[in-house]
């Protein structure tokens, strides 16, 4: 008799256990970090550290919603996901308002605050990057987690880059640039994530109304024949 093992769901199993701790692991490191950059971009005065807390928040929205539709509906998924790409649009508009004020009202960020945690959210995201590397090729969801890891080392980049410059320079501007290019790119992807969930909450509906339409056609008398 086939076993548990022999079939394939033990190792299926133990992967999606796998899945759930780097998932866990992962969500906790950016939940952290998002409030470490969001603190210190609003002490330092720096829209890069913001928009960049803004990104970790994205990622710990990602991993949580990773793990919570595990064993969720599509309607309930959609949810969620609208409440996040709400959250995330707000965040976003808040961050780039915030650069147009910089740039009307001259305020110099400190670059060594700049600096050291963008250095410090540079070391966390490489650490999700390897936790997440090894399970990049197992499936869909956790290939995509990776590439959010990977696509955020650029945004880590970003971040010490402006604070290089504006130490070198004694100029707020590249802050606000960098600050801008990534809230704006942020802003599009909750744009994005907003039209997907609602979409995924018309879905069901529609699946619903076809089904009851099959069923009342399956069950309606031909009434087209003559009968005797």
């Amino acid at each position: 008799m086939a076993n548990c093992c022999e079939d394939k769901s033990c190792e299926i199993t133990a992967l999606h256990e796998k899945h759930r701790r780097v998932l866990q692991i992962v969500l906790v490191i950016n939940t952290v970090m998002f409030a470490v950059e969001g603190i210190s971009g609003w002490m330092a005065h720096s829209t890069s550290l913001l928009a960049d807390a803004l990104d970790m928040f994205g990622d710990a929205t990602v991993y949580a919603m990773s793990l919570y539709v595990l064993a969720r509906n599509e309607r309930e998924q959609g949810m969620v996901a609208l409440f996040k790409g709400a959250f995330m649009l707000t965040f976003g508009l808040l961050v780039l308002g915030e650069a147009g004020y910089k740039a009307v009202y001259p305020v110099m960020p400190v670059a060594t605050i700049m600096g050291l945690v963008g250095a410090l959210a540079l070391a966390a995201n490489l650490l999700c990057f390897f936790l997440l590397y090894t399970h990049r090729e197992d499936n869909v969801n956790m290939s995509s987690t990776w590439l959010c890891s990977r696509n955020d080392l650029f945004a880590n980049a970003g971040v010490l880059l402006a604070a290089g410059a504006s130490y070198l320079l004694a100029s707020r501007w590249p802050d606000i640039i960098v600050g801008t290019l990534i809230a704006a790119l942020f802003v599009s992807s909750a744009l994005h994530v907003i039209r997907q969930a609602r979409i995924a909450m018309k879905e069901p509906k529609a699946k619903s109304f076809q089904q009851t339409r099959l069923v009342n056609v399956e069950v309606r008398p031909d009434i087209s024949r003559n009968e005797p």
